[in-house]
């Protein structure tokens, strides 16, 4: 029996459904404990070769991830146990505060991406030589590691193939309740229980990004935020019935469920979500809409799945498909351009000016942006996908990389996933409400000239304001690429 244990917080910001919480909660003392790393923030090296220097986390996602960290404590504290928290490298702080308390045993969720892992075996490491043994467990995901119907190891680069194996052979297991929380060790009264920092002072001099009144949701941080989110998205406003049909919106709250920054950072348990859906399809409906939800689970699990088998291959330029034959640009220009909304590609700058503004853009604008960069001007996708590291605040390490990748032909699928931009925005974008949405300067324009500016003559570009260069900025790569005319 454990006399007194940590349990060292990450990326599972929430009491239900945490088994290392659930576990730990077994100890006769409790001490929980979160690590704002220091390598998390500011700017860093992406590594491996050409590398560059990029911003780690940007002041959306550090704003949700204090927010939860604050709404974590509260619920710990509700519990009748409280949460330590510490600026400093995890690898410090948790040896110090077990040995403080006396700690037999430290309880952690164990993630994938290898900077993920390189923490967890720094800690472990730390600990085992202070004699602290480390208990870990996985609890990101959909389907436990460890139900896969073969080792991660040898799983399927196809989703179509992984999806089909898991879905007829492994089972979704049942959450963790919320625990009954054992007291703090006698021993905390002399332990700070430490502030959490504000943005301004994480590693990088954060600002307070605000609230714009343009963005689809305010994505509060926290625990009860995400709660609260499946509450409205699926009960109150019925929305799950027609996901499927509404999930490539460009506007609006409701057109997607918007959970991924709760699950992401660990606020919602993906198991909690299922569990509301398959009651969903007991007292409302089921039909291809609830499927394709938990279809969209189990496109995260993949990407978590697939990290966790090709591991630091992933993130390199080649990809885990080895591409040496793709000639990837450098073009500083063009890159500085496509990153301050300023390609005169109208979608392609909307959906950029969307993500700077609010941390957040849709699924069909992140490919859109992605396959732009990386088929057009084919610049090296790890710079975007960098890029999109900085500014989401729905990261997550396996999902962005992997999509990036997928997109730039050196991930997973081989298909060709080169985007026409202009054909999606007359597709998803039909009367270009969204584009003048977040280009208020293309607002006088028709539709047709909303997506293509550079089709105005002179005497037009008069007529409604809009002077090509000066107003919008011409297009950075010619106007006939691909299918215009």
């Amino acid at each position: 029996m454990t006399e007194t244990a940590l349990v060292w917080f990450r990326r599972d910001l929430r009491v239900h459904d945490n088994e290392a919480l659930a576990e730990a909660a077994a100890a006769d003392h409790l001490l929980p404990v979160y690590c704002f790393d220091p390598r998390e923030y500011g700017t860093r090296e992406y590594g491996g070769d050409d590398s560059f220097r990029f911003e780690k986390t940007g002041s959306h996602r550090a704003r949700f991830r204090r927010e939860s960290v604050s709404a974590l404590r509260d619920s710990l504290s509700d519990l009748g146990s409280a949460l330590v928290v510490r600026h400093e490298r995890p690898e410090t702080a948790l040896p110090a505060l077990a040995a403080a308390v006396d700690a037999d045993a430290v309880y952690a969720q164990t993630l994938p991406a290898p900077e993920e892992v390189t923490a967890e075996n720094r800690v472990t490491a730390a600990l085992r030589d202070a004699g602290v043994a480390v208990h870990r467990f996985w609890t990101h995901t959909l389907y436990h590691l460890d139900d896969l119907p073969t080792p991660y190891t040898s799983i399927s680069d196809t989703y179509t193939s992984f999806r089909k194996s898991v879905e007829s052979e492994s089972t979704v297991r049942d959450p963790f309740a919320v625990p009954e929380m054992p007291p703090p060790p006698a021993a905390f009264d002399g332990v700070d229980a430490g502030a959490i920092p504000s943005l301004s002072d994480l590693d990088g001099g954060l600002s307070d990004p605000g609230h714009d009144e343009r963005a689809v949701h305010a994505f509060p941080g926290g625990e009860p935020a995400g709660l609260e989110r499946v509450e409205s998205y699926l009960w109150e406003g019925d929305h799950l019935r027609g996901y499927k049909q509404t999930r490539n919106g460009m506007l609006g709250a409701d057109f997607s469920s918007k959970l991924s920054p709760w699950l992401n950072e660990g606020c919602l348990s993906p198991r909690r979500v299922e569990r509301e859906v398959r009651r969903y399809e007991d007292e409302r409906v089921r039909n291809d809409s609830t499927y394709w939800l938990l279809f969209e689970l189990v496109w995260r699990d993949f990407f978590q799945f697939q990290v966790a088998k090709h591991g630091p291959q992933f993130f390199r330029r080649e990809g885990i498909r080895e591409r040496d034959d793709i000639d990837w640009r450098t073009d500083d220009r063009r890159l500085r351009l496509w990153k301050r909304g300023e390609t005169g590609i109208p979608f392609v700058d909307a959906n950029v000016r969307e993500l700077r503004e609010t941390g957040y853009v849709s699924n069909r604008g992140r490919q859109n942006v992605a396959s732009f960069l990386v088929n057009d001007l084919e610049i090296d996708w790890r710079v975007g996908a960098a890029f999109f590291e900085t500014h989401l605040v729905d990261y997550d390490p396996c999902s962005n990389y992997g999509n990036w990748a997928y997109v730039a032909g050196v991930g997973n699928d081989s298909r060709d996933r080169a985007f026409d931009v202009l054909e999606q925005a007359e597709h998803y974008d039909g009367d270009a409400a969204y584009v003048k949405h977040w280009l208020p300067e293309l607002s006088s324009l028709p539709a047709e000239y909303a997506h293509r500016p550079w089709r105005l003559s002179a005497d037009e570009q008069a007529e409604y304001g809009v002077r090509l260069g000066l107003d919008y900025p011409k297009p950075t790569i010619r106007p006939d690429w691909r299918t215009d005319r």
